[in-house]
């Protein structure tokens, strides 16, 4: 039994005396085909329009000029579009908790609305104009009104 572990400590001295050899001739390798590794090969140039490139801008090429009141730092406001009524369909109405939803016609999305913004004689199936309004779990629908 002492020989087998012996035998086992050579069989491992051996390999890592191998694997030494091996990452050396590795970290030869590297060096012999890296470049020259000066600080001109490692510089990355970015053009107006945000590509990387290895060559510098030309100099001779004319620059934008850009006045600086027309650099916005924020989002830009969102421009008010105007309210237009919109047809939909009620599509389910709890009278007794008084909301319900109507759909969409021209979207068939589903938009929440309360009895306090609808005519108090609607029902399920009735057709109706309405607008929409942001809540605060999504876009609800306001100033309901029955059509025919």
């Amino acid at each position: 039994m002492v020989k087998t572990v012996s035998y086992n400590k050579r069989e491992l001295e051996k390999k890592k005396q191998s694997k030494q050899l091996e990452k050396q001739k590795r970290k030869e390798e590297r060096k012999a085909n890296s470049a020259s590794g000066s600080f001109e090969d490692m510089i990355a140039y970015v053009d107006e329009n945000g590509v990387i490139s290895s060559t510098p801008p030309d100099p001779d090429k004319k620059k934008q000029e850009v006045d600086i009141e027309d650099i916005a730092v924020s989002t830009p406001k969102k421009e008010e579009t105007e309210e237009t009524e919109l047809r939909g369909r009620v599509e389910f109405f709890n009278s007794e908790k008084g909301y319900g939803f109507i759909k969409d016609l021209g979207s068939m999305e589903k938009y929440f609305f309360h009895i306090s913004s609808a005519p108090d004689n609607i029902t399920e199936g009735n057709m109706v104009t309405f607008e929409l309004e942001r809540g605060k779990k999504g876009m609800n629908a306001v100033r309901v009104t029955l059509t025919k």
